[in-house]
């Protein structure tokens, strides 16, 4: 039987224009039309003039980390975990979520030290209960120094669900902890270390990279060009990171730290990723370029809500705001764009054909808060 349902009176956010008074038909889960005029079905939901955008597609978030361990030293059953997080992201307003999964820890410690290959089949069952409000995609990050990071990722090889990779150095003296005193404020407040161990920490590190960082990068490298799976760096600093990255097969720069690395991934084609709470607060909390500084400066492609969901519709509203953006441009950097910098063709924009991943949106004192969301026609939140 086919099923059809109809969206009206919605300011509809198109890829090249803004509809004030449009309808939507959405049919077996996809967009079948779209109308600049208000339908006449009794039967057409009504939407009262709120925005309605694409569901927003999030490329990298650790928010599923800090359910499963919410405090240091302290786990949740991951079920549990995996519906609060999905319950999070779908409010947001997010319809796909690529669940930033970090293999390796130098330090034998938290998450990222401990085999995470459980998600997998709480996703697949949670899914085939059809209880999910977002797909889950995975994007698994890869400690280079760590020399457990190959062992950890192997559960998602070759998974179905494993959409991208990226490439981390979090080495302190370079990338994003270039500032040594910016990575103590980090390692001791966050991770609870002393001075001394931190300063211990600093003397090591450099050997533990030599030695795990460059036959690291070569592997996992390899594994996406030879599986077709996107990959990303992270923390791009210099042109010269952003050389290898190109040279690596990557076609997106994670979190470029400065102007400088942000305009050589423009130049040689790579999709720039800022953090959407960069934005929201308004700069970085390790000292790096202002997400703002490379919007006006034309060099954000895609925006991540990074470790704290709402912050990427909040984003969108900035960058019409504060960056000279248009609704179009502002929505693409937080839906469609992310979803073509991972291959996912079929979502992210309000256009016939596309899947019905929809948001209804109301702007209360400059801010938007989102009332509904449909994932393939299906109302989610």
């Amino acid at each position: 039987m086919s099923t059809e349902q109809v969206f009206t009176n919605a300011r509809i956010v198109l890829a090249d224009r803004v509809l004030p008074r449009g309808s939507l038909l959405l049919r077996e889960g996809r967009i079948a039309d779209v109308s600049g005029t208000p339908s006449m079905l009794g039967s057409a939901l009504d939407l009262g003039g709120d925005w309605l955008l694409p569901g927003l597609v999030e490329l990298h978030t650790d928010n599923l980390e800090r359910h499963v361990t919410p405090r240091p030293k302290v786990n949740f059953p991951m079920t549990g975990a995996v519906r609060a997080h999905d319950a999070e992201v779908a409010a947001a307003g997010i319809t796909t979520v690529l669940d930033a999964i970090g293999v390796g820890d130098p330090y034998g410690e938290g998450f990222r030290s401990r085999d995470q290959s459980a998600l997998l089949d709480v996703l697949d069952r949670l899914e085939a209960a059809h209880v999910l409000r977002a797909e889950h995609l995975i994007h698994v990050r890869c400690e280079l120094p760590a020399p457990n990071a190959r062992e950890l990722f192997g559960p998602f090889a070759g998974h179905r669900r494993l959409a991208l990779i990226s490439l981390m150095d979090h080495t302190p003296g370079q990338r994003q902890w270039t500032d040594i005193e910016q990575a103590r404020t980090y390692y001791t407040g966050k991770k609870g270390w002393s001075n001394a161990q931190f300063d211990a920490e600093v003397r090591v590190a450099p050997q533990r990279q030599a030695l795990n960082a460059v036959p690291n990068r070569a592997w996992f490298a390899d594994f996406a060009r030879s599986h077709g799976i996107t990959l990303a760096t992270h923390d791009d600093t210099t042109a010269e990171h952003v050389d290898e990255a190109l040279a690596l097969g990557a076609t997106m720069s994670e979190f470029p730290t400065t102007l400088a690395a942000a305009r050589r991934a423009r130049a040689l084609g790579l999709a720039t990723v800022a953090g959407a709470p960069n934005l929201v607060r308004g700069g970085s909390h390790s000292g790096n370029v202002s997400a703002l500084t490379l919007a006006r400066e034309g060099l954000l492609d895609a925006l991540s809500s990074d470790y704290v969901p709402g912050s990427l519709l909040q984003a969108a509203w900035l960058l019409m705001h504060e960056a000279g953006h248009t609704a179009p441009e502002a929505v693409a950097v937080v839906s469609r764009r992310p979803a073509l910098a991972c291959g996912l063709a079929d979502r992210g924009a309000i256009a016939p054909g596309l899947r019905a991943d929809l948001i209804r949106v109301r702007e209360v004192d400059g801010a938007p808060v989102v009332r509904e969301a449909w994932r393939e026609a299906r109302r989610v939140i």
